[in-house]
Parts: C-alpha cells; sequence; structure tokens
C-alpha cells in the first residue's frame, strides 16, 4: 500500500513537470508570437561592418543607428535588450533570410524599392540617406563634376561609382575594393580622393575616433535612400507594430537623439525623420 502511494506521488510530479515544460518551452527564436518578454528572444537583422549603422564591437556588444532603433522597437514590442539576439544579415541575403524565417525583422541600411516590396514587407522608412561623396577635409571637391581626373572609390558590385561617372564626372577613375573601410583607408592615404555611398555610411565611418576631424561629406544628395525595416511578406500585423514604435521613437525625441550619437561627430546634416508609414521608393 504504501509504494502505491509514492508511485501515485511520481505519476503526479511527473504530470507536473510535463505541463511545466510544456507551458515554459514555447520559446520562439525568431520572436514570431509578437514578443511579450517572459523569458523569449527576438532575432533581428543588422550588419556587422558598418560603423555608425551596424556594427559588432571586439567585445561582442553593437553599436549603430540601425542598432539603436531596433533595441527601441523590440523594447516597443515586448523585449528587453538582453533578450535581443543580433544576427548579421548581408544585403544579398537579406530577403532570404525573411522568408526563412530566421529573423523576426531586418534594420540594415535596407532602402525600400519596388523590387525588394515584392519579396518582403516594410516598415518605416525611418531614415533618408542620399548618394554622396566623402573627401578630406581640405579637399577642393565640392560637387560632381570636381571629379574628372580624381579617383573615386567604391566597393565592389556597387553602382554608386559608376553612376557617379555615367551621370556626371565622365573622366573620373573608378578604383574598386572589397570593403568601404578600405576605401576609407585610401581616402586617409591619399590612394584615392572621394568614396561613394550613402552619406549615412559615410558619416558613421567619419564619426569613428581614429577618422575624427579627416574627412568630410561633399553633401550632394545625389539619390534618396529611404531606409525600411524589412519584414517577412504578409506579416502586416509587425508592420503596424513597428510602424507604432517607430513614431512614438521619432516622437519622444529618442530618434533625434540617436543620430546625432552616432553621425554627429562627422557633422552629418540629417534629413528630418520621413513620415512612418509613407513608403516609397
Amino acid at each position: 500500500m504504501k509504494l502505491r502511494k509514492v508511485s501515485a506521488a511520481a505519476a503526479t510530479a511527473l504530470v507536473l513537470t510535463l505541463t511545466a515544460t510544456a507551458c515554459g518551452g514555447d520559446k520562439d527564436d525568431n520572436g514570431s508570437d509578437g514578443g511579450s518578454g517572459g523569458g523569449k528572444q527576438i532575432k533581428i537583422g543588422i550588419k556587422y561592418d558598418q560603423p555608425g549603422l551596424g556594427l559588432k564591437e571586439p567585445d561582442g556588444t553593437f553599436s549603430g543607428f540601425d542598432v539603436d532603433v531596433a533595441t527601441y522597437v523590440a523594447k516597443e514590442l515586448g523585449y528587453e535588450p538582453n533578450q535581443i539576439e543580433f544576427v548579421e544579415t548581408k544585403s544579398a541575403d537579406r530577403e532570404n533570410a525573411l522568408a526563412r524565417g530566421d529573423v523576426k525583422f531586418i534594420a540594415a541600411t535596407y532602402s525600400i524599392n519596388d523590387e525588394r516590396k515584392k519579396l518582403v514587407d516594410f516598415a518605416g522608412p525611418y531614415l533618408l540617406a542620399h548618394q554622396d561623396l566623402l573627401v578630406k577635409a581640405d579637399s577642393k571637391i565640392a560637387k560632381g563634376t570636381d571629379l574628372n581626373g580624381k579617383t573615386l572609390c567604391s566597393v565592389t558590385g556597387s553602382t554608386s561609382a559608376e553612376n557617379v561617372k555615367k551621370d556626371i564626372a565622365p573622366k573620373a577613375q573608378l578604383k574598386e575594393y572589397g570593403g568601404y573601410s578600405e576605401c576609407i583607408a585610401g581616402l586617409q592615404s591619399g590612394a584615392v580622393d572621394a568614396v561613394t555611398t550613402d552619406d549615412s555610411i559615410l558619416a558613421g565611418f567619419a564619426a569613428q575616433e581614429n577618422y575624427k576631424g579627416q574627412f568630410k561629406l561633399a553633401g550632394l544628395k545625389l539619390s534618396n535612400e529611404n531606409y525600411g525595416i524589412g519584414v517577412k511578406k504578409g506579416d502586416t500585423a509587425t508592420v503596424d507594430k513597428i510602424n507604432a514604435a517607430l513614431e512614438k521613437m521619432v516622437s519622444d525625441g529618442a530618434w533625434e537623439t540617436a543620430v546625432k550619437e552616432n553621425f554627429g561627430p562627422a557633422n552629418y546634416k540629417n534629413e528630418p525623420a520621413p513620415k512612418i508609414g509613407n513608403i516609397v521608393q
């Protein structure tokens, strides 16, 4: 009789354990339930190699404007900073990462355009950037045509430099490197006269301590680049939640603070916060 009581107690404990496990183990790694904290995590796609925007620091922490925006949005979705897992999403894999469900959303200098809107949904835009030139602080380059006879650097595979040569400075000499860090180093050494890509990316590099005061943005505004937060196609509920979070970030001043902290040292003359929910190319 005593043995039977022990077995019943053990069975009851086992049932309780299994029930607790079933309830507590509902951890969705990409935060697809919308998030409410409570031990869950959310995976967010960012860049790891863009100072001022998305950078993985040597100590494993993350910094940059995109990181600040993503952290604020995640907080509004119910996730504390220690519940965020930042996942590196390279430009060529952003759409696939969302389609696979690898991440809940992506904040990674993700310019909104018609081709991308066929594959993903966007919240935002949360920053209006422009293609620009970064030159040395004492450079006489003040307009696009000044690049004629000069060496212009961009990253291999980018169309930025080609567009400048085709439409603005046909006599510019193009030099391509594997990454923007190499272009910036070339600018510093004098191997190139200017670097071109989005002004936000250029400002992020120029704001770094080891480059402070050495470079300036030409302020040419050669294109409009509306950065949006990418979400899996069809997930309109998450788009709506992120838009609400972005509107709050702008209204409470956190957006402006993030801009100044990440781009301020480069004297980046940012555009005002775009109208959230106004998805344009």
